[in-house]
């Protein structure tokens, strides 16, 4: 594979893009422009449909673009050599894949080795009281093909392990492709929250078509239909009122509803 490697991230962004997959006539984004500066954080949202998954692959170059351009560092993705491309995105996707290996082959792949690094990102995620369980710890095999003492991580587990293996890649772009779509809003907003502070600096996409990661990026880019419909942080789009704050304000009553069923349930368990 041809192409230059792609130096150290600065900025990357999407120029009049618009894409159709192939041999299909519905036009999955029309007319994308938006750019994100080093240490910059955008959430990518709007309902299921709208788009937003097919931004990473064209990003990741799995499609190109039928119309305008993606740059890194202002130079069109398609000049540089593809792995190194890739290799500067640790991407977390909604169908990520676990394989029946020992849980620290789950979190390093084809990356070197380093054990302790691997038991502190996993304790760092929230599986600390998981490995504890563990007879092997995170030399104990994820599934139970070749290890009946094997474990099965639930739904919750198995996004902890993808997202500790997007942050054992040490990559400058993080992507969140809707990994926690298994998690009620409120775990969902927990989970963002505790991503963004973990990874400290570095440049982060999250893409959800719920609004939990909107209050802490930077950046806001609402999709509808294919189109970005409204660009700019949580508190300029509120201010707006349009597409995006009533979106908001119907899924706050939601997360509003969660909060007080759960507390319903605390004090009604108290009381027995």
């Amino acid at each position: 594979d041809g192409g230059k490697d792609a130096e150290e991230f600065q900025s990357l962004e999407f120029k009049n893009v618009s894409f159709k997959y192939p041999d299909t006539s519905k036009v999955i984004l029309k007319n994308v422009s938006f750019k994100i500066n080093k240490g910059e954080t955008i959430a990518v949202v709007g309902i299921n449909g709208a788009g937003k998954s097919t931004l990473v692959k064209l990003l990741l170059r799995f499609y190109d673009p039928d119309e305008g351009e993606i740059l890194y560092n202002g130079i069109n993705i398609k000049e540089y050599n593809v792995a190194s491309l890739r290799n500067a995105f640790a991407t977390v996707f909604q169908d990520y894949k676990l394989f029946a290996l020992p849980l620290k082959d789950n979190v390093a792949l084809a990356l070197p080795m380093d054990e302790s690094k691997i038991q502190s990102l996993l304790e760092y995620v929230g599986l600390g009281n998981t490995l504890k369980k563990l007879s092997k710890g995170i030399h104990t095999h994820v599934y139970k093909n070749f290890d009946e003492n094997g474990f099965e991580p639930s739904g919750g587990e198995g996004q902890k392990i993808a997202i500790a293996r997007a942050l054992y890649k040490d990559a400058p772009v993080v992507v969140l492709d809707e990994p926690t779509a298994a998690l009620d809003a409120l775990a969902e907003a927990k989970l963002y929250e505790d991503f963004d502070k973990l990874i400290g600096g570095k440049t982060a996409v999250y893409i959800s078509h719920r609004l939990s990661s909107t209050q802490f990026c930077g950046h806001v880019a609402m999709f509808a239909e294919g189109e970005m419909v409204e660009y700019g942080t949580h508190a300029e789009l509120m201010e707006k009122n349009g597409a995006y704050a009533e979106m908001f304000k119907i899924q706050a009553q939601y997360y509003i509803e969660e909060t007080e069923n759960a507390e319903e349930e605390v004090a009604a368990n108290g009381e027995e």
